[in-house]
């Protein structure tokens, strides 16, 4: 049966989650090499978004919606792999509708855990600081798994809104790249999806 050590990661997220108990906070409190990697988690996260914000406002800046799609069909996944190489986890980056099946469909426990970003999003807490992590055991080995939510920004429309919010020339290029595209139709607001990170936890 799995064991799973579950807490939310901020103070917020702590008074909005019906299902975690006492014993799940004194868990917590009590392994500090957990709450260690957790921070490594959120810090590494932060990296993550700040870097592909940061390259995708040069790009959009420099030569439009067009241009900026490789940051998000190749920078992206690279910063991403850097993280990965660098501190020996997996991390990457899963969508609530996918643009790319081979780059973003989100795992069972990933599925689980936008839906309860959703619920929570529903019940009035703000993206910005959402985040979760559990401690999982699967076949594979037991890990930290965290997530950090992504919503949806104005500027995102261009890319990600309705028909009549998304150029012709984008429309095109998104159809030759991406023919099995389900990743608009967003409004600002929606969840977007995540920043997802697995560290594997040595015994």
């Amino acid at each position: 049966m799995m064991t799973n050590i579950v807490w939310l990661v901020t103070a917020a997220a702590l008074a909005g989650a019906g299902a975690l108990t006492a014993a799940h906070a004194a868990d917590e409190a009590a392994d500090p090499a957990i709450q260690a990697r957790v921070q490594k988690a959120k810090a590494a996260s932060a990296d993550f978004l700040k870097q592909l914000g940061g390259t995708m406002k040069r790009e959009m800046q420099a030569g439009g919606p067009v241009a900026a799609m490789k940051v998000c069909r190749e920078v992206a996944p690279r910063i991403a792999n850097d993280i990965s190489l660098e501190q020996g986890w997996k991390v990457v980056r899963v969508g609530t509708r996918v643009r790319n099946p081979m780059l973003g469909l989100p795992d069972a426990w990933e599925q689980k855990v936008l839906q309860e970003f959703e619920r929570r999003a529903a019940a009035g807490e703000t993206f910005e600081a959402m985040a979760y992590s559990e401690v999982v055991e699967e076949p594979a080995g037991k890990s930290l798994r965290y997530m950090k939510a992504i919503g949806v920004a104005p500027q995102c429309l261009v890319c990600h809104g309705s028909a009549e919010q998304i150029a012709a020339p984008v429309r095109t290029q998104l159809q030759t790249l991406y023919p099995h595209d389900r990743a608009v139709g967003y409004k600002p607001g929606d969840l977007r999806g995540a920043v997802s990170i697995k560290q594997p936890l040595n015994d």
